[in-house]
Formats: structure tokens, sequence, C-alpha cells
């Protein structure tokens, strides 16, 4: 059996571009595939491909799941990968969307294959996004870091040639296997605040959902994306200020985020797992006490 089941075979596209998300551990605070999802729904994007698990999971750690469809049959849903079409005729090209969990296993062959499917369907740009904990604060802008394998890119939009060194992900040996290739690639990143990692990031979900629109040239109607990350930053900030340990280590980030010479010593950071507590106590805290209004 092949590892890229179709469904069927699009045609027609317009000078395309597959822009690919993987939960896991490219997508801190779920701001990458978040905003993939979005992106996705908002221009109504169908699947045409998916990817068969077998060959590219470990099941003991990326497992699957069971569910009751009607209350009694049990319906098993393997970590499948899959592959979506957006039609976009108000802009010069239209999009091709992967997302899924990010693979266990033979990345080489699972890069190959996005790589055979992207030369099927006439890519000219893949663009990975992803999202990584950083020393930041949660009320300032979200800062996007744009690589690119692309000079006209680098030039255009601003981004760099990339200088990372260091441990990657499938998104790494994604833009290798496309240099490798020929085809033109970049890569987006969102810093998401690592004192709030085990939230949901919709503030970064929508910095990456605009940089995308610019580097593809698609725009998405982001309203309620918009309105999910003021309420984000609100209740954030609710939580930081009900901890003065929290709130001084953030307004320590905050004068760094306006002086880059700023460092925040290691000593001064407060532990993570106690950051973690008390912003899940003080959610659970919030919803008690939404749940008694009337």
């Amino acid at each position: 059996m092949q590892p890229l089941i179709w469904d069927r075979r699009p045609d027609g596209l317009r000078a395309p571009a597959l822009v690919c998300a993987f939960k896991g551990w490219n997508d801190a605070g779920d701001a990458a595939s978040a905003a993939l999802s979005f992106v996705g729904a908002g221009l109504g994007a169908t699947r045409f491909a998916r990817v068969d698990p077998e060959e590219f999971f470990d099941f003991q750690s990326t497992r699957p799941r069971i569910r009751l469809t009607d209350g009694r049959t049990r319906e098993l849903s393997w970590p499948e990968i899959d592959v979506y079409e957006a039609r976009v005729p108000r802009a010069p090209r239209d999009l091709i969307l992967l997302e899924g969990p990010e693979p266990s296993m033979r990345w080489r062959a699972f890069c190959r294959l996005v790589v055979d499917l992207a030369e099927a369907l006439g890519i000219q740009l893949v663009v990975t996004m992803g999202a990584l904990l950083a020393d930041v604060p949660h009320s300032r802008p979200v800062n996007i870091t744009g690589l690119s394998s692309d000079a006209e890119l680098v030039s255009r939009l601003g981004l760099t040639a990339g200088t990372y060194e260091g441990p990657t992900g499938i998104t790494g040996v994604l833009h290798s296997a496309c240099a490798q290739a020929g085809l033109p690639s970049a890569s987006l990143w969102a810093s998401v605040p690592h004192y709030v990692a085990a939230a949901p990031n919709p503030k970064a979900a929508l910095a990456l959902v605009r940089k995308l629109e610019r580097l593809v040239g698609v725009s998405v109607d982001a309203s309620e994306l918009e309105s999910a990350a003021a309420d984000y930053e609100r209740q954030v900030g609710l939580a930081v200020q009900s901890d003065p340990d929290v709130q001084a280590f953030v307004e320590r980030l905050e004068r760094a985020a306006e002086d880059e010479q700023s460092t925040i010593a290691p000593e001064d950071v407060p532990s993570g797992d106690l950051i973690a507590r008390e912003f899940q106590r003080f959610l659970r805290q919030r919803g008690r006490e939404g749940g008694g209004r009337s």
C-alpha cells in the first residue's frame, strides 16, 4: 500500500503554495496547527489526500484514539496527516495545506513523499509554520522569525537566510529536502511565552496567519481569531496579576523587550512548574466563577 492515499487529484491549481504545520515539538501553544486550521476553515479547504500512518508513526508515542459515534459504536481513529486544497479565486494563487502530528520516524522518506506531492501538483513555494517557547512577554506583539532558502523572498519580505544551529524538527528536515529538490521554501516561527506554554495561544496563531498572508498573497477573515487573541491576552494578564512573583518576572520580560540588550538571569526565572500550576489554578477559578453567573 502506498503511504500517500489520494481521494482525488485536484487540477487547475493556480501557482499553488504548499503550507505545512505539524503538531508536537514544532508547535508551542498549538499556535502553528491552529493557524493552519484557521486558514483552511476560512478558505473552505477540502481534503483530497492523506498519509497512511503505518510507516511514519510510533503508535506507542502517538496513539490511535477510540470514540463512540452513536453512544454505542466504537470507532478507531489513527494519527493521520491530511492534505487539503483551498481555491482562492481573488488571490494570485491557490493553497495546498498539509497538517497532522509530527511523524515519529523515517523522516527522510516522509519528506521525499512531501516533495513528490509538491512536484506532482506543480507547487511553486513550500511554507512551514512553527512556534517555539521563548523568554517573551504575552503583552507585547508576537515576534515572527522568517527563514527562507530563496534570495528573492529574503529580500522582498525581510526574511533571513537562516543561521540557527542545533536540534531540529520535521520542518528543518523538510526544508533541507526542498532545497535538494530545487523547491523554494520558507519557514515562519512564532515566539510563545514559556510561562503559558500549556495554554493554546491564539495570539501567536493570529501573528502566523498575518505573516502567511503577506508571504503567499492570500487574505483570510481573521476577526474570530482576533477576538480570541484579545481574550487570551486579557485572561493571561489577569492570571499574571494574581501572583506577585510571576507579575514581577513578566515586567522584567517587558523591559527586556524594550531594550534588546537586556537579559533575564536564570536565577530570576520562576519555576516553570510553579507558573503552570498558578495559571491552571487561575483558569479553574475563573471557570467556576463563570459557571455561577446567569
